[in-house]
């Protein structure tokens, strides 16, 4: 059953995510058939609930957390390190201590815990990911794996199912998540009738990999790196490991074990890694064939650009392309 829905506001909150929620859970929609529910807005702490552009004051009442079917920890924190992209939440632990324990007592209950993008911290802090599956924005994901070893975090998707504890990735993956957990409690037709509303697709493919902004890594100071630079100019060629060695003037050995101490990869994954972020920078900035693209930058053909790109991407070139292609 899903009635009863609480967000749980960080010091520091973000409104879209915010707002994700209110949407999803705080519109009445009975007029389509849909079921409407009781949402209730609470501050993880006591005091204003700040925002970047305004205050909110939102009341402190943790006791709604201990009668809801799902709790929804809003993205945000006390403090952003750009620097890290870490969320702190250190400067108000104490005062954050009520609702972390609150949370716990909630999922132990086996009511659902969901964070939206960077809440997933306020779970780690509360012990809630430990063993577990979940994930993050995509630039936050090595801080919260850092700040939390015991997580199991996948910076690749949009969403992690891990009942009683969902997490999405950041920003619009809010979206994805809160209609996949109206999916599996409530049924596919009451979540396409949402997302219907919403005016946004009620399920999309693939994950947050495509976002991430990786490009070609740069290799100063690596004794590797003349080979690397050489190798990523002439990406079209075979490279075996003896004819890389050779060049390098090592042992086939000694050579594929410093390359892996160096780049933490096999030449040849390296190498075709290399080759899909070519091909994604074609796929972004021209209109050639895939299949040309997939000669230009080594592949045998378009099958093979295909395996390595969904891969390291998640998503097929044709569908990257049309969602990344410069007009």
């Amino acid at each position: 059953m899903l009635q009863k829905v609480v967000v749980l506001l960080p010091p520091r909150a973000e409104t879209f995510e915010l707002g994700v929620a209110c949407e999803v859970f705080g519109v009445d929609r009975s007029d389509d058939g849909l079921p409407a529910y009781e949402l209730s807005i609470v501050a993880a702490c006591p005091g204003a609930v700040h925002t970047r552009y305004y205050d909110l004051d939102i009341p402190h009442d943790l006791g709604c957390l201990a009668s809801a079917d799902l709790i929804i920890v809003g993205a945000g924190g006390d403090a952003v390190d750009e620097s890290d992209g870490a969320v702190a939440v250190t400067k108000t632990r104490g005062a954050l201590d009520p609702a972390l324990d609150a949370l716990c007592r909630a999922a132990q209950r086996g009511t659902a815990v969901a964070s939206l993008c960077t809440g997933a911290f306020l779970l780690g802090a509360a012990g809630l990911l430990d063993g577990r599956r979940c994930t993050t924005h995509w630039r936050h994901s090595a801080a919260l794996a850092a700040r939390f070893p015991d997580a199991l975090v996948d910076p690749s998707v949009l969403y992690v199912d891990d009942h009683p504890i969902y997490t999405s990735a950041g920003t619009a993956a809010s979206i994805d998540l809160c209609l996949h957990i109206v999916r599996k409690f409530q049924g596919s037709d009451v979540a396409n009738g949402i997302a219907r509303r919403m005016v946004v697709p009620p399920h999309r493919e693939g994950g947050q990999a495509q976002f991430v902004n990786r490009p070609l890594p740069r290799h100063n100071g690596s004794s590797m790196a003349p080979l690397l630079d050489w190798m990523t100019v002439n990406l079209r060629d075979d490279h075996s490991v003896s004819d890389l060695a050779a060049r390098a003037g090592m042992s086939s050995r000694t050579f594929a074990r410093r390359f892996q101490a160096e780049t933490g990869s096999t030449p040849a994954r390296w190498l075709n890694d290399q080759r899909v972020l070519e091909a994604q920078r074609l796929l972004e900035t021209t209109d050639l064939t895939v299949e040309s693209i997939a000669d230009r930058v080594g592949f045998r053909n378009a099958a093979a650009l295909r395996i390595h790109f969904q891969r390291v991407r998640l998503t097929s070139p044709n569908e990257y392309r049309r969602v990344f292609a410069r007009t």
